[in-house]
């Protein structure tokens, strides 16, 4: 996707077992739509950070939901069952999508986890990229540049957002 492209439609199966497009999670002032899955290192070490954005951000407008679109044939820990106990392991404050045909992560243009697409009130593309410049997995930092968080200070501030795309590091996802 480029920036400024409306967002796409999908219609995936939550982990809470109920289906959800993409006006189900669209916030007033923004929407974050993270491809995510269970096993790659570099969600793991983003996990909490994700977590703790989207229930600070929430009240201020932001919609967010993970996104997993991994072939769970060949990664068993992707399955849409350990996706259901990882959400409530976690007690994830979104919802956890399967994209079992992978359809979604296509018409996305998603090509690894994670990878964050954060679309404007109107579902234009604002922002894609990674969550922060901490991207070391085994060796953490702090992070001295927070793109996820300043696109949504910018968005709900109805400002432009500043750094619209950043590389998104981690792995890729698991195509069937």
């Amino acid at each position: 996707m480029k920036i400024g492209e409306h967002a796409p439609f999908f219609d995936l199966l939550g982990t809470d077992g109920r289906r959800y497009r993409l006006e189900n999670i669209q916030g007033a002032k923004a929407t974050v739509v993270v491809f995510s899955c269970n096993h790659c290192p570099y969600v793991i070490m983003n996990e909490e950070r994700l977590i703790a954005i989207a229930r600070k951000y929430a009240p201020l407008g932001v919609g967010m939901a993970f996104i997993n679109a991994n072939d769970a044939a060949n990664y068993p820990e992707d399955s849409y069952a350990s996706m259901k106990e990882r959400a409530r392991d976690k007690n994830y404050p979104f919802p956890y999508l399967h994209d079992e045909t992978q359809q979604t992560a296509k018409v996305y243009g998603a090509t690894h986890t994670p990878q964050i697409f954060v679309f404007d009130r109107t579902l234009h593309l604002a922002y894609a990229g990674g969550v922060d410049d901490d991207n070391n997995h085994s060796a953490r930092k702090t992070a001295e540049h927070h793109y996820l968080t300043d696109a949504l200070d910018d968005l709900i501030a109805d400002r432009p957002v500043r750094l619209a795309e950043t590389r998104a590091l981690g792995c890729t996802i698991k195509w069937k």
